[in-house]
């Protein structure tokens, strides 16, 4: 089993920003894909962001290229999702997820483990 504990959501305005972190426990972190996954209000949990279990290689969905980062620090577990310039479209829960597949990116259904995931809301 692996737990995933998200933190870091919150309320920010349009052109902020915000850094998501996802904690690990349970078997070893770095055996794992890591992704971040965001669902809003009546829409589908879509996959945004995803990181291979080096860190050497990552993978982002085309609407936040440019504007958001993940990495990983394996020494502590962690799993990072910064966003900047955000916009309202971004607001969602924000879910960390983890794969031992590792394929990317990553689909909703080869997800091993989930977190509980954080709230990021974007106002105008």
């Amino acid at each position: 089993q692996v737990q995933l504990v998200e933190s870091g959501g919150g309320l920010v305005q349009a052109g902020g920003s915000l850094r998501l972190s996802c904690a690990a426990s349970g078997r070893t972190f770095s055996n794992y894909a890591m992704g971040w996954f965001r669902q809003a209000p009546g829409k589908e949990r879509e996959f945004v962001a995803g990181i291979n279990w080096s860190g050497r290689s990552t993978y982002y969905t085309d609407s936040v290229k440019g504007r958001f980062t993940i990495s990983r620090d394996n020494a502590k577990n962690t799993a990072y999702l910064q966003m900047n310039s955000l916009k309202p479209e971004d607001t969602a829960v924000y879910y960390c997820a983890a794969d031992a597949w590792g394929a990317q990116p990553m689909s909703v259904t080869a997800v091993d483990y989930w977190g509980q995931g954080t709230q990021v809301t974007v106002s105008t």
